[in-house]
């Protein structure tokens, strides 16, 4: 992250010795990235974060997931309502596609979540609908519809849907795109000074990042944690309850980032997606598509053009508004388009003249959102997206077409 940030109590100096009211010390946990070369936290804890008392190999519907290649190589449509099953949004995940960078999901929430460890890289969740409450040894984060949470590798968490207790169904559905990176996201290094803050061209700052309100102190002897490792998942007992942080420090922990709070960047024509992006992690890009002005030369298409991404695939999630540029393809709110590279796409045949019409007519703005992931290495398709798929998308372009 960033920027530093304190909560609850710590001592003055890192690493001296921190009193216990009752006697002994707080023991000391360091969170650090790229072995102590980057950024870090040190959380203190009442115990030991460290006395395991048993652990246990487990499976989940994600790790059953067979990924294959894009062949024959088509352009790809997912309704994410046709995913009919549902579960905490740790065990429930899922896989749509993925590759060895990235591995993206699809979740329907109806039950809180075990704690779990995400030890092979960041994650970032994109809350399509819903309320849902994220605790971690850090601290709480309440999400909402529009919040991407970005958590650190190895931060132990857990996820509880809005109007939840214990396995009753929640107040109204939680649905989220789960992005897990085998590295970090972080915002783009082209948006940040050399010392780590949003220079004035950002389109985010500082100030929209919600972090973690805290510490949560919980009690528990004997504490279930999932974890993840390349290995696949774990479940380690844990002696004490992990959420027992009295305080920490550090430039490293889970935030929040509603996408309304994106600022788009517009030209007198039509921008490239670069402009949208969000967040970058290894070899893949997050953008966000939010409402805009459109294109306001007076020659200008405001829509996009026909393009070729050479070097990545493009993922599309369709979240909200209308968008126009795939009217009659079938897509809609909760769809999720994969355009490979070897494909040229754009706008279906009549969508340009469609939205000039608009535009001729008084048509301003646009209302369309959407989070974009652009890889640089192709994108496995998942055995467990394969319901949820259109087999008649590849054919719209053509359809529209010819009539």
């Amino acid at each position: 992250m960033p920027y530093y940030r304190v909560t609850g109590e710590i001592p003055r100096k890192r690493h001296t010795r921190f009193q216990q009211p009752g006697g002994g010390l707080y023991a000391e946990e360091l969170m650090g990235e790229e072995g102590f070369s980057s950024d870090s936290s040190l959380l203190y804890h009442v115990h030991p974060p460290t006395a395991i008392v048993k652990s246990e190999a487990i499976t989940a519907d994600a790790e059953q997931a067979t990924l294959a290649a894009n062949h024959p190589l088509l352009p790809r449509h997912y309704r994410t309502q046709d995913l009919a099953r549902s579960g905490d949004l740790v065990l429930a995940r899922q896989v749509l596609m993925g590759n060895d960078d990235v591995r993206i999901s699809y979740v329907t929430v109806d039950a809180p979540s075990d704690l779990y460890r995400n030890s092979t890289g960041d994650e970032a969740i994109y809350v399509h609908s819903g309320s849902i409450r994220f605790e971690s040894v850090y601290g709480m984060i309440g999400a909402a519809a529009g919040d991407y949470v970005v958590v650190p590798r190895g931060t132990i968490h857990r996820w509880i849907p809005a109007g939840t207790s214990g396995q009753d169904a929640p107040a109204e559905p939680v649905s989220a795109l789960v992005i897990e990176a085998r590295g970090h996201i972080r915002p783009p290094r082209r948006y940040l000074s050399q010392t780590g803050q949003f220079l004035e061209h950002a389109p985010y700052c500082e100030r929209d990042l919600r972090p973690v309100a805290g510490p949560l102190l919980a009690e528990g002897e004997d504490v279930p944690v999932v974890v993840r490792t390349r290995g696949g998942l774990s479940r380690l007992t844990y002696a004490y309850h992990p959420f027992d942080v009295v305080g920490w420090d550090g430039c490293l922990y889970p935030y929040a980032f509603n996408i309304a709070d994106f600022e788009p960047i517009v030209k007198r024509t039509h921008a490239p997606p670069p402009v949208h992006q969000t967040f970058e992690g290894p070899n893949f890009v997050i953008c966000s598509f939010c409402p805009r002005p459109l294109d306001f030369d007076p020659l200008s298409v405001p829509i996009p053009y026909n393009h070729h991404n050479v070097d990545s695939d493009e993922m599309m999630f369709y979240v909200g508004g209308d968008y126009s540029a795939r009217q009659g393809s079938g897509v809609g709110i909760g769809s999720i388009t994969l355009h490979p590279s070897g494909f040229t796409h754009g706008p279906v045949p009549g969508a340009v003249e469609a939205v000039v019409r608009g535009v001729e007519a008084g048509r301003t703005t646009t209302d369309e959102t959407a989070v974009m992931i652009d890889t640089f290495r192709p994108l496995l398709l998942s055995d467990q997206a394969a319901v949820a798929e259109d087999p008649e998308y590849p054919w719209s372009w053509a359809r529209a077409a010819r009539g």
